[in-house]
């Protein structure tokens, strides 16, 4: 048998080290695919899913932040834009992605609005996603046609009172902050508007700037640069706070309209069952980018502030809001089929 023995051993090693670049694989596609619970997680490019159409301030603020994500990822990020029904198709096929890590849903703060008012998603809001991450928090913004006769919110609520159900309002969708900051603004005016739901806000800028609709409810980066350039009109912001962006709009409470706030934010979530370990590194790559000095300054052009945080506190957002979106729909009686 001894004399056999260095012939034996040799064998034994060889196969060992010929297995080991097969056990590693087996050990890397384990629980997930592509590796992405192990440290080379990304290894392949990532896509971001914008649950709206391009221009829009969902759009503006994802291509703020793509540039960056994909220098501390070190693999492509590849903004998809899939819009319609206020966030709800994209926000679908993000739902039904493989939970890899490469399928990254880039949403608006319609994803806790959008269980309050509709009466059927395809999509459990809860139970399908992980949070990652907020990326950017701002207010929405009241603007108008030029052309449009009144200049102050105290002069459009007079003017709505005096042809009640005459004027009309867009927004990026049903179920958008702007949706329910108008149905807010109609609720605590005592005035009637129709709402005009668009499939993002390029489109809905571009018809209020036409004046096929005269009032437009957006995210202040999809209206920013036309309110600049004297294109739009600014009459009020929806949150307690100025704008940064625009310090000389006032806010509905300033203007005289009590008990009105709606934060809009935007933010990074991932399919269900999504590896720990992709989720804690585009945590960490959300929290240093918004950080830095040249991505916070163009955020605050857009007048919004990066926020950052772990996921636990925006799960935290996400469940006080679909509870405090859902006694607001009731109360004013917002549905859509």
């Amino acid at each position: 048998m001894n004399r056999f023995a260095p012939w034996l051993r040799t064998a034994v090693l060889t196969a060992a080290a010929l297995a080991a670049p097969f056990a590693s694989q087996a050990q890397g596609s384990s629980g997930s695919s592509n590796g992405s619970n192990g440290a080379d997680y990304p290894n392949k490019p990532i896509k971001l899913i914008v649950p709206y159409p391009p221009g829009g301030g969902t759009d503006v603020i994802a291509r703020i932040v793509q540039e960056r994500f994909q220098a501390q990822l070190g693999q492509p990020v590849l903004i998809d834009n899939r819009g319609g029904a206020a966030g709800s198709i994209g926000t679908d096929i993000a739902a039904k992605a493989t939970p890899d890590g490469y399928t990254v849903l880039f949403t608006l703060s319609s994803h806790t609005i959008n269980p309050a008012i509709y009466t059927k998603l395809p999509f459990d809001t809860m139970k399908d996603f992980e949070p990652v991450a907020m990326v950017a928090s701002l207010p929405q913004i009241l603007v108008a046609n030029t052309s449009f006769p009144a200049n102050n919110v105290a002069e459009l609520v007079k003017l709505a009172k005096a042809k009640p159900g005459s004027l009309s309002f867009a927004t990026v969708g049903n179920g958008s902050p702007g949706h329910l900051a108008g149905e807010l603004f109609k609720l605590r005016t005592g005035t009637e508007m129709t709402h005009v739901p668009y499939r993002g806000g390029g489109p809905a800028v571009t018809d209020v700037m036409g004046g096929q609709v005269p009032l437009l409810w957006v995210s202040i980066p999809a209206a920013a640069q036309f309110v600049k350039a004297g294109k739009l009109k600014a009459l009020a912001v929806s949150t307690v706070k100025r704008s940064a962006a625009f310090p000389d709009v006032p806010t509905m409470q300033e203007a005289g309209i009590a008990d009105f706030e709606v934060d809009s934010w935007y933010a990074m979530f991932v399919p269900t069952k999504t590896p720990k370990a992709a989720i804690e590194k585009l945590n960490r790559v959300v929290n240093t980018v918004v950080r830095e000095p040249e991505i916070r300054d163009k955020l605050l052009a857009q007048g919004s502030e990066g926020v950052g945080g772990t996921p636990e506190q925006l799960g935290k957002v996400v469940s006080t809001e679909m509870v405090r979106w859902s006694k607001l729909a009731k109360e004013a009686s917002i549905k859509v089929d």
